[in-house]
Order: C-alpha cells, then structure tokens, then sequence
C-alpha cells in the first residue's frame, strides 16, 4: 500500500487486547472524518465483542495527535459523531477500559482525546497541551471539562490559561500518567499495562469503571444505594463464582462474560 491509500486507522487485535493506531503521520495524526469515523466504529466493536477487554490508543510516526485536520475542516469535514463527538470518542467513550499510549505531542484535540481515555501511558518526549486559547478557542472537547479532574484545580486552570506545554515528567508529578516509558517505549508499556488488566473479568471491568466514572457526580447520602444496582449482578455472576474458585484452586480464571 502507498501512503495515500493506507487505511486512517490501523486495528490490530492482540489476545483480548485492540491496538487502534491514528494512522495520519504526515499530517501529525489530525482527525479527519474518516479517521474520527472509523474511531468510532472500532470502539463500538470494542464493546460489542466479549472475546476483547480493553483498548490501546496510539499514533504512527513518533506523534500522538495534532488535533483537528484544518485542511479537512476548510473543505467543510467537521470530524465529530453524531451522540460521539469529537473524534468519534470524546463525548461517549467505550464501555471497556481505553488506554491512551502517547508519544511526542498530544494538542488540542490529541490532548482531548487522551484525557478521554481512562489511562495514559508516555513516553519521555511526550509533550501534552491545550493551546486553544492562543487562537481564540476554547477547548470544548472536552479538555475544560476533563483537564481539572486529572490533575490539580490551580494547575488545570494555568495551562488552559496560559496554552503552555505539559511534558510527560511533570504530567506524571500531577498524577496525569499511569508511567512513563523510555523514548518509544509507550506503546509497549500501555499493551503490558492492557494484558495486565486484560487478565480481570471483563463485566467487573466494565462495572468497577463505570462506578468510577459516575459517582463523583451522586449525591453523597446516595453513593451507595447508586452504586448497588451496577455492583450487585456482578457479585451474582457466574464469573464472580469462577475468580472464588479459581482462587481457591490456585489455576487462572476461565471467564465467560456472564
């Protein structure tokens, strides 16, 4: 394949594992249409299928993701799906753990996008940034939403503010990195970091990510009574009997999604 017809997304499935690759070097991994359509669809598969657990999300080429395609958006291509969002991800992430494995820059949007996701793993030339505010935007896909609940109030609100860099080292000293890899090293640590996870029953992944996700918004006196119909059918499970007795048997779990 030539560069002009490789696909915009590149899907591989390792294990239980999906790897999407942003697959726009030349143009730093921007989101076109196409690209944040097939996002889309690949996380709606992600869901779909009980053979996959969690995802990895990277970029070709040594860069994460430069954003919009502003070339796309002059011709009138505005990559946001319908009930998605931005990148066909930002509004409605997938259900199942999504990981973000940065290197290079991750701006604007690809900054977006990361903070989507429910970890992020980078490497040492990851650089993060909102720099929206130095082009009279806003950063409303969800990086105002998202930046001050990932790491400190006073610190979110200085880089939205100033449109200043964040490299990965201070990324991690505010808690916004799950690690740092060597340089190249992300997408590596991000699929062990999947495998790892990958391990664990898929529906109390799903359920242990959604309550964590949700209750900061319930009231406090309703936490628990909230938290009890998304817990209680995973206690009751067939796969929650399976952990106990492959515990007790000392031998991996054979999970069956039920």
């Amino acid at each position: 394949m030539t560069a002009e017809t490789e696909p915009a997304l590149l899907v591989e499935e390792r294990g239980r594992v999906l790897v999407l690759t942003l697959n726009r070097p030349r143009a730093r991994n921007a989101i076109s249409l196409e690209l944040a359509t097939a996002i889309g669809e690949a996380l709606e598969a992600l869901d779909r299928r009980d053979d996959l657990s969690v995802a990895v999300l990277t970029g070709a080429g040594g860069f994460f993701c430069a954003g919009m395609d502003l070339k796309g958006f002059a011709r009138g291509e505005i990559p946001i799906i319908e009930g998605k969002g931005f990148a066909g991800l930002v509004e409605r992430p997938p259900r199942k753990p999504l990981i973000a494995a940065v290197e290079g820059y991750a701006l604007g949007g690809g900054f977006e996008i990361a903070l989507a996701c429910d970890l992020i793993v980078a490497d040492q030339t990851a650089n993060f940034g909102l720099p929206e505010t130095k082009r009279g935007l806003t950063a409303g896909a969800g990086g105002l939403l998202r930046l001050a609940q990932r790491i400190p109030y006073h610190r979110a609100m200085e880089l939205v503010l100033t449109g200043r860099m964040l490299p990965a080292e201070e990324a991690l000293e505010y808690g916004l990195l799950a690690s740092i890899a060597d340089e190249g090293g992300a997408l590596a640590a991000a699929l062990e970091l999947a495998e790892r996870i990958a391990e664990n029953a898929p529906l109390a992944l799903q359920a242990s990510k959604r309550v964590l996700q949700e209750s900061p918004d319930w009231p406090l006196a309703e936490k628990f009574a909230r938290q009890w119909p998304i817990v209680d059918p995973i206690r009751k499970s067939n796969d929650a009997k399976e952990g106990a007795m492959a515990f007790a048997e000392k031998r991996a779990a054979v999970w069956t999604n039920s």
